[in-house]
């Protein structure tokens, strides 16, 4: 069974009918007692980060969070939930998770220092399709998604770890952006599954897999029409 963390921090539905398109079983719930005994987290979000760690403190999930990863078990964030697993954000200059050493950084701040963008072709927030750069071996929950594949951003600011190893794909923004990080049992995406089609449901569908087994849904070719509903929403 499958957990949603609902932290009043938006893009809940369109995970919910991802998941519902691949016929995964979930619980959603806004307290984390409710969610104590499930398989595997996700954690979705869109929207201020100084915001979400607000909400993620006055529901406890803060803490049941940074317990479920020291615990071992299998984990996922997506766009803002990528964001809040680092140690801190530009965004607000608040304190996040710390499940993975590094800070979430402003991309004009990033094209500044590189000196990139200066004819102002790249735009904020980084919004519509792109592809990806597999690094480091990649990771399972990308296994079965074909090369190439496009999956749906819409960001303002973005993953840099202080340890390049957990990186495990970026897209070209201006400079290679990370945006898949996996450290042990956390696997993180800048960008939204969700709302990215067959590839982004191949993702939920790996994530899943031992809720799938013997359901006819654990291949690709079983669900291959997008959930998402929709591309668009709040930056993160």
């Amino acid at each position: 069974m499958t957990g949603i963390v609902d932290y009043n921090a938006g893009n809940i539905r369109s995970v919910e009918r991802a998941l519902d398109s691949i016929k995964a079983p979930f619980i959603l719930s806004k307290s984390p007692k409710d969610l104590e005994n499930c398989d595997r987290l996700i954690f979705p979000g869109v929207g201020d980060c100084a915001y979400a760690m607000k909400q993620l403190a006055l529901t406890g999930f803060d803490s049941f969070l940074k317990d479920w990863f020291a615990a071992g078990k299998p984990m996922t964030g997506i766009c803002l939930g990528s964001q809040i697993v680092l140690d801190s954000s530009e965004e607000g200059d608040v304190a996040c998770l710390g499940l993975i050493k590094g800070k979430c950084r402003h991309l004009a701040n990033a094209w500044k220092e590189l000196g990139v963008n200066k004819d102002n072709s790249l735009k904020v927030p980084h919004m519509g399709f792109n592809n990806l750069n597999l690094k480091h071996g990649s990771t399972r929950l990308l296994d079965g998604v074909p090369e190439n594949s496009n999956f749906y951003f819409v960001h303002s600011y973005f993953l840099q770890p202080e340890d390049d190893s957990v990186v495990k794909a970026t897209a070209d923004y201006g400079f290679p952006v990370p945006v898949v990080l996996e450290k042990d049992n956390l696997t993180v995406f800048q960008f939204h599954p969700e709302k990215s089609g067959a590839p982004g449901l191949q993702i939920l569908r790996n994530f899943v897999k031992d809720d799938l087994a013997g359901t006819g849904f654990e291949n690709k070719d079983s669900a291959t029409t997008s959930a998402s509903g929709t591309a668009g929403g709040a930056s993160c």
